[in-house]
């Protein structure tokens, strides 16, 4: 007998509709999953949202007041993909609320906002999810044992770079994205918050860094009506961009590693340019997201001149098996988003974390914090992360 298990999904953008769409084909993949989700609510403040995603998807309810679902007694589990201005005060009252939450990153617009929602989680006794995907590509994880195994030897230096040209355009709507007040950071919470997270997951805690950040499109245009996703705005009134649009930052692991993590969101030529390239002293590893189904490897004992093979994932890395039944099938980012889906509900079944959870968040948040604080001061700065 499978349980059904009442979710509902707070902010219907894009995000939204991935995190739906990922509780819709989750007991496809798999099918052993002890609870089966069920649309129970959506809630969009943005006129006629919620009914269209009700009328697409399923939902028993909508409403354009999130409250309205952490009162309903129906909704046992929530996905909170609204602006991160809303994730401290939607996700603290959903878990003292009972609900277990999946909240996208960054989880809220700071250290304090993450470690507040952790806190609620942990003190409410519920199970809290982060949507830091990329960790989920088997490949990422076929990347992270190889170099547990030291198979490329004791790790020396990593590179981590996420460039995109979402915001590139110059007529890009002056959103809350690009907001202090609402938005946060910039690039920072947006990409970086994933590079945070992808290099600590391959190499351990950060000891220390030091970075440096930019504005390279000051001005945008205001929407003059409710957006989604990275929408235009010509011919609006302009008004000034409050968060940086490029960070470039050194890392010093605890481990004696080094490292070098990049974003920017106006790359223009450079469309979801994201991987890594880890370092060792016997070999080396690479990926790259818009090839996420592969690895680069390099290791043996010539050193110089050692050749590197491309290795393509199979049913034996992570969570593949689910999706393909043999090595070279592709994956894609929706499916990341499934296995995140699949985690958070067997966390929930088991009361066990799996996946990424709210700590990771804090992990992140205080690497952002750290790069904020030292492309002010321009000092190398030591992550503030509470025991």
């Amino acid at each position: 007998m499978v349980d059904a298990l009442g979710v509902a999904v707070v902010g219907f953008g894009w995000m939204g509709r991935v995190h739906t769409q990922a509780y819709a084909r989750v007991r496809h993949h798999y099918p052993r999953l002890a609870l089966r989700p069920e649309l129970v609510a959506v809630a969009e403040e943005v006129p006629g949202r919620a009914e269209e995603a009700a009328d697409r998807f399923g939902f028993a309810a909508t409403t354009r007041d999130w409250r309205e679902v952490a009162a309903d007694p129906r909704v046992q589990a929530v996905s909170i993909t609204a602006p991160n201005f809303l994730h401290r005060e939607i996700g603290v009252a959903m878990a003292r609320a009972g609900k277990h939450i999946w909240i996208e990153k960054p989880v809220g617009l700071s250290g304090d906002d993450a470690r507040a929602v952790a806190h609620a989680v942990a003190e409410a006794g519920v199970q809290g999810a982060v949507g830091f995907n990329y960790r989920n590509a088997p490949a990422v994880e076929a990347a992270r044992d190889l170099i547990a195994a030291g198979e490329i030897g004791t790790v020396t230096h990593v590179r981590v770079r996420l460039f995109s040209d979402y915001a590139a355009h110059p007529e890009s709507a002056l959103s809350w994205r690009y907001e202090r007040e609402r938005g946060g950071s910039g690039v920072l919470g947006d990409l970086a918050s994933h590079g945070a997270d992808l290099a600590r997951f391959l190499l351990g805690d950060i000891a220390s860094l030091t970075a440096d950040t930019a504005i390279f499109l000051p001005e945008r245009a205001r929407p003059t009506g409710a957006t989604a996703g990275h929408s235009r705005a010509a011919g609006g009134a302009l008004g000034p961009v409050e968060n940086e649009d490029y960070v470039s930052c050194l890392l010093r692991f605890a481990s004696g590693a080094r490292g070098v993590l990049e974003a920017c969101r106006v790359s223009v030529g450079e469309q979801n340019n994201y991987g890594f390239e880890v370092h060792g002293t016997t070999g080396a590893v690479f990926w790259d997201f818009r090839r996420m189904n592969e690895l680069g490897v390099s290791r043996g004992t010539g050193y110089q001149d050692q050749p590197v093979s491309t290795v393509y994932v199979g049913p034996g890395h992570g969570e593949f098996a689910a999706f393909q039944p043999g090595a070279a099938n592709a994956m894609g980012y929706d499916d990341l988003k499934v296995v995140e889906a699949y985690r958070f509900l067997r966390s929930v079944a088991e009361g066990v974390p799996y996946g990424a959870t709210l700590p990771d968040a804090v992990h992140s948040a205080a690497v952002l914090d750290a790069m904020a604080r030292s492309a002010l001061s321009g000092a190398w700065v030591t992550p503030k992360v509470p025991a």
